[in-house]
């Protein structure tokens, strides 16, 4: 007996070691840790249960018979975060560049189906230099395997992606496939053909960083959806993320302990939006102000800034957020902007989350490349969206709600659940100088004086529809209220929406606009 103890446990310390000191010490180096090193970092002490630590491979060609390393490039196992339990998966550059092997499918595909089975979030971290070459399609066919189960446990379990190095080829689909990704800026790449190979097939010459670093995936693609300053960050990152999530689709998101007072009025809020209808202002403020203190957790920052999506708390409970951005391109809906508030509206709804809508929004971005390049299709995106949400919903206009983009953004029609409005808030179907001209451009043009009819009818058409009154008296605004009262009005409101029912018509499933 001692001697098959003393087996296991040198086959445990092979296991520990990775690739080798040699392997180890390169890793760090790059000013990257080692898949155990983010382990132990991500999960709480002594929590993990390590499974498949001795599985290598059996390929005998192109002499990888003498490169077998047990766990075969990637740890599989349960753990604890913040005392909840998660399902991980870490890839291990140290052994064989952390390449996707059919050992390493089989160990991922493992874990996805007990997460799915315990219905336990599943976090991924991502360190590998593509496909084993050496499997040919073998391991071309693991990749399709570990696809599956991603949509399998999309809506189901929460999936949280991490980018810790390179992810190339078939790689970069199963972040792709899961709630959200997170890259380590300078360190991490996602990418479907690499720099040589497009240098050969197109001629340009671009790096790795260029290509498909963290900050073109953060802020130009919108692959990703949060940027970390470095792999320590990044995995604090997931820690703060998850306790917005439940660990499945039949549980609400842990509360925290209230410690921001439900009646508290920000008399700030009221002088927040400029008399000025050409002025902007931050709606991050905004946010601020209304939810919990320093509870907000944005998503897609850098990518279309002109809306902002993520989660927030109120009285302790977690809630997501859309909101537009007057700072930027005045807060107007675009293709990219649409993409993100869709997808987030989804995500929301699929984990139970509560939806605050902050409109100002003066309509879609106008232009032929919007329309070549599919504005319609990608607006019908939000509209989808909402009316297929069940979760609660809550919209507040603290501004402008123009033309399809009030409709769009959670209007009574899109099955929102209460309506709120500022009393700056101007709902209307276009911005007055436009009406002003389409309704009246025959008295205008036979004017005395042409250009003080039109400042006249402008006026008129303000003092009719730039104001909530007139929305709130057909019942498309249930109240307006004084900004200040925001935040109490929405947690009150929620409490009443907590126990929300919905009943939907049983279909296979509708078709999203893609």
């Amino acid at each position: 007996m001692p001697e098959r103890l003393s087996t296991l446990r040198e086959k445990r310390e092979q296991a520990l070691l990775g690739g080798g000191k040699g392997r180890i010490d390169a890793q760090h180096a790059r000013g990257k840790l080692t898949a155990r090193e983010r382990l132990s970092i991500l999960l709480d002490e002594a929590s993990f249960q390590e499974l498949g630590a001795l599985a290598t491979h059996h390929n005998t060609d192109f002499g990888m018979d003498k490169h077998r390393f047990p766990g075969d490039g990637i740890i599989t196992g349960f753990g604890k975060v913040q005392g909840r339990r998660v399902a991980v998966y870490a890839q291990d550059f140290t052994v064989l560049g952390g390449s996707f092997s059919e050992v390493q499918s089989n160990k991922i595909s493992r874990i996805q189906d007990l997460a799915i089975e315990a219905g336990i979030p599943l976090i991924g971290l991502n360190d590998s230099g593509g496909a084993r070459v050496q499997e040919g399609v073998r391991s071309l066919a693991a990749y399709g395997e570990v696809f599956v189960r991603n949509v399998k446990a999309s809506g189901v379990i929460p999936q949280i992606s991490l980018i810790m190095g390179p992810c190339a080829g078939g790689a970069v689909y199963s972040p792709a496939l899961m709630d959200v990704t997170i890259m380590v800026n300078e360190t991490s790449n996602m990418f479907l053909t690499g720099p040589d190979i497009i240098k050969t097939v197109t001629g340009e010459d671009v790096s790795a960083e260029e290509l498909g670093g963290a900050w073109v995936h953060n802020a130009t693609s919108g692959v990703a959806q949060v940027i970390a300053d470095n792999e320590q960050h990044a995995l604090s990152l997931t820690k703060s993320l998850l306790s917005y999530l439940p660990q499945n689709n039949t549980e609400d998101p842990p509360p925290l302990e209230p410690y921001d007072p439900a009646d508290r009025m920000d008399e700030a809020l009221n002088a927040m939006v400029p008399a000025d209808d050409g002025l902007a202002y931050d709606m991050r403020d905004v946010l601020a102000s209304v939810f919990d203190h320093d509870s907000i957790f944005e998503l897609h920052k850098e990518w279309a800034a002109n809306a902002l999506v993520g989660f927030g708390r109120l009285d302790g409970m977690s809630v997501g957020f859309i909101a537009n951005q007057p700072l930027v391109m005045s807060g107007c809906l675009d293709i990219n902007a649409s993409d993100k508030i869709a997808r987030h509206i989804t995500l929301c709804d699929q984990f139970n989350i509560p939806l605050v809508t902050f409109v100002d929004c003066p309509g879609y971005l106008p232009g032929v490349e919007q329309e070549y390049n599919g504005v319609i299709r990608h607006g019908a995106k939000i509209i989808y969206a909402y009316c297929q949400a069940t979760v609660p919903k809550i919209s507040l206009v603290t501004r402008k709600a123009m033309g399809g983009s009030y409709v769009a953004l959670s209007s009574k029609q899109m099955n929102n659940d209460v309506a709120f409005a500022w009393p700056s808030a101007q709902i209307a179907v276009m911005g007055a100088e436009g009406a002003a001209r389409l309704l009246n451009r025959r008295a205008i043009e036979a004017a005395e004086d042409p250009k003080a009819e039109e400042a006249r009818f402008i006026d008129d058409y303000k003092d009719k529809f730039y104001n909530p009154y007139q929305a709130a008296d057909v019942g498309q605004i249930d109240e307006v209220i004084e900004p200040r009262e925001t935040r109490p009005r929405l947690i009150r409101a929620l409490e009443v929406l907590r126990t929300k029912v919905t009943h939907t018509i049983p279909k296979k499933h509708g078709l999203f606009p893609v």
